[in-house]
């Protein structure tokens, strides 16, 4: 499992660290440190690497941006869960799955849904 965030370096280290998630993901990705942004699918492909495998075998994202998270993603080869949290009123989509929350996405990832 990892982590591709938009945000800049000092600001989401501390995010993980706080929060725990450092330890709890295999890798992650800024695009901070990388100097590449979602939905350019090299931030994936970073994360990827990072986690021990590569976007060939396929994997999942789970986002709340449709254009970063869900057609960076898609463009990268993964499968998506949007967390519409209703900022993209009446946005058009091709998200495999749309919930309302992380709660829901785990349960989806959980059950193997493709």
């Amino acid at each position: 499992m990892g982590i591709v965030t938009n945000g800049m370096a000092d600001n989401q280290v501390g995010k993980l660290q706080q929060t725990g998630l450092a330890n709890a993901v295999d890798g992650y990705a800024m695009s901070g440190v990388e100097g590449i942004r979602k939905p350019e699918t090299g931030l994936f492909e970073i994360a990827a690497q990072r986690c021990g495998t590569s976007l060939d075998g396929g994997g999942w994202m789970v986002g709340d941006n449709l254009i970063a998270d869900i057609q960076g993603a898609q463009s990268a080869g993964l499968r998506t869960i949007w967390i519409d949290r209703g900022t993209w009123p009446g946005a058009e989509h091709r998200a495999d799955h749309v919930v309302a929350g992380i709660s829901e996405a785990i349960a989806i990832l959980h059950d193997g849904n493709s």
